[in-house]
């Protein structure tokens, strides 16, 4: 594929942000939107992109933005607002306006990356919000629009895998619903970036919608097991009724571990429903990437097997921790360590590392009272 000029929406999100890397070491010119530019100087590749102001609430932001990054091909819309109050309206309003946008600068494909779309009855506010977004996208006579639908991504850094990662790490014994049976196609974050490059591509993909998914099913069940035994914990499963209300559920959830409340709420909603690939999957029009698509063992392998996390266009591998992902992310014996870090002599440093020694329940407890603390020593 040729040279494109590509805007990336999202651009310090945890995959927007793999994704720039990626695309620039393809060869393409690509422009970072965000809110706020200055945030971009944490990331690795800050000094080879074009940043542009560019917030999805505000028309005349979109319109500026497109209006000084001159000539666009694709544009890739990877922002939502899943986690924050009113986000479902918020989204389509913002879906709405940039398209608009994309239409009047003569951009010729929007990527755009969702969630799988159950049939199987009422949606959750969310995944109901990631169709309409799609909606929102397609204006006649606009940009043609590719959407992809995934559903839990692998990888350090991951809301979903986060959340996976930290029950595994917290409970003993762990609850399980009976939605923890419903089956899911996981994907890997190392073949997200592939499909996503690939629909950039309209000799490779045309316009229409596809769900990506890797190239085994598994339950929430299974994942949570494949997770403790690459971290090589003893957990034990404890099912319960399906009594309380997943909304209420989502609550608890988003307190009892440092994912934010409202995204883990949001996310657990969707769990009620099987989360499987439709018939339409990219696989179809797309060779599998050299070497093939990632099991799902082998990308939960590579999400807990980086140490230090380094900038993302440094990573030796996707699936592993960036320096600019959420503060929140990468476990409690990283928190504990990198907060430790700042007040231990460097001699002493190396020391930190008996934190990876701590059980995951005890370490979770420290990190807690540790975030509680800070909480009040800045308030």
């Amino acid at each position: 594929m040729k040279s494109l000029r590509i805007l990336v929406t999202g651009a310090t999100g945890y995959v927007g942000s793999r994704l720039v890397a990626r695309l620039l070491d393809a060869g393409h010119d690509v422009v970072a939107a965000t809110r706020d530019p200055e945030k971009l100087g944490r990331f690795g590749w800050c000094d080879r992109v074009t940043a542009v102001a560019l917030d999805a609430a505000d028309p005349s932001s979109i319109d500026s933005a497109f209006g000084v990054s001159g000539q666009i091909d694709v544009v890739y819309y990877l922002v939502h607002g899943i986690g924050q109050p009113g986000f479902r309206e918020r989204d389509n309003t913002a879906a709405a306006s940039l398209a608009a946008a994309a239409k009047a600068a003569g951009v010729k494909r929007i990527v755009y990356l969702g969630g799988f779309v159950p049939d199987d009855g009422a949606l959750s506010e969310h995944l109901a919000g990631r169709a309409e977004v799609a909606g929102a996208l397609s204006v006649e006579g606009g940009p043609e629009l590719v959407w992809l639908g995934a559903a839990v991504i692998i990888g350090a850094g991951s809301t979903s895998f986060e959340m996976v990662r930290y029950v595994g790490d917290r409970f003993w014994l762990i609850p399980l619903p009976p939605w923890a049976d419903h089956d899911i196609d996981p994907i890997s974050i190392r073949d997200v970036l592939y499909y996503l490059l690939a629909a950039a591509d309209p000799a490779v993909v045309p316009a229409g919608s596809y769900d990506i998914a890797g190239p085994g099913r598994t339950t929430y069940r299974q994942l949570l097991s494949t997770y403790v035994d690459a971290v090589g914990s003893l957990r034990a499963g404890l099912p319960v009724r399906d009594i309380v209300p997943l909304g209420v559920v989502g609550r608890v959830a988003g307190a009892a571990v440092p994912v934010p409340t409202g995204l883990a709420a949001d996310l657990i909603e969707s769990l009620d429903h099987p989360m499987t690939a439709s018939d339409t999957v990219l696989r179809d029009h797309v060779p599998d990437p050299p070497g093939g698509l990632t099991s799902i063992e082998d990308a939960v392998a590579a999400a807990v097997a980086n140490g230090r996390p380094l900038p993302v266009d440094k990573l030796a591998d996707p699936h592993h921790l960036a320096d600019s992902d959420p503060i929140w992310a990468g476990g409690d014996a990283l928190r504990l360590r990198r907060v430790a870090s700042t007040v231990t002599p460097a001699v002493a440093r190396p020391a930190l590392g008996l934190f990876d020694s701590v059980p995951g329940p005890l370490a979770g407890v420290l990190r807690t009272g540790l975030d509680l603390l800070l909480t009040k020593v800045h308030t």
